[in-house]
């Protein structure tokens, strides 16, 4: 069903790790679209643990990991701005959201709401998280890896290695 919209579409986080929540977003995003720009975010708001360079390869090596055959028409961009502007900068036709939660969910819709306004040619797609990966988050990821516990079950393999050379240095 890849090309099911035909057109391009964006996924943006701050992805400080990747988890396989992103990984379970961005596999249906590639169902729906031949072209997915996946767009790391800078979050004044957070303190990361990765830098933005250090993400944006992070999700190149997890996308190249994921075998999936529209990774070709995957790009993966940098922004600090807001992702609706960082959308229309790159043509982008619809941002992909996932949503754990009615929480999430009440926080999209408002920032869908403003960037109808902003950008009104742009889609904002809500994609429900599968349901084993609901509780997964990046913020549960970084504390379970600096407890040293074993994060395996919620990161890619390299995401994990990753994680354990950061927290070691």
């Amino acid at each position: 069903m890849v090309g099911a919209f035909n057109d391009v579409s964006a996924l943006s986080w701050s992805f400080d790790p990747v988890t396989y929540g992103h990984c379970d977003i961005l596999r249906r995003a590639f169902d729906l679209f031949e072209d997915v720009i996946v767009g790391v975010a800078v979050n004044p708001a957070k303190s990361s643990l990765f830098s933005q360079l250090e993400r944006q390869e992070m999700m190149r090596e997890v996308i190249a990991s994921m075998g999936e055959p529209s990774s070709s028409h995957t790009g993966v961009i940098a922004f600090d701005t807001l992702a609706i502007d960082a959308a229309r900068a790159v043509g982008v036709t619809a941002l992909i959201r996932g949503v754990r939660d009615t929480a999430d969910l009440d926080y999209e819709m408002q920032i869908a709401r403003r960037n109808v306004k902003r950008a009104p040619g742009i889609r904002t797609i809500f994609l429900p998280a599968s349901p084993s990966m609901r509780t997964v988050s990046s913020t549960l990821v970084r504390e379970i890896a600096r407890m040293g516990g074993n994060v395996d079950l919620f990161v890619p393999a390299v995401v994990a290695r990753k994680l354990t050379q950061k927290l070691a240095s």
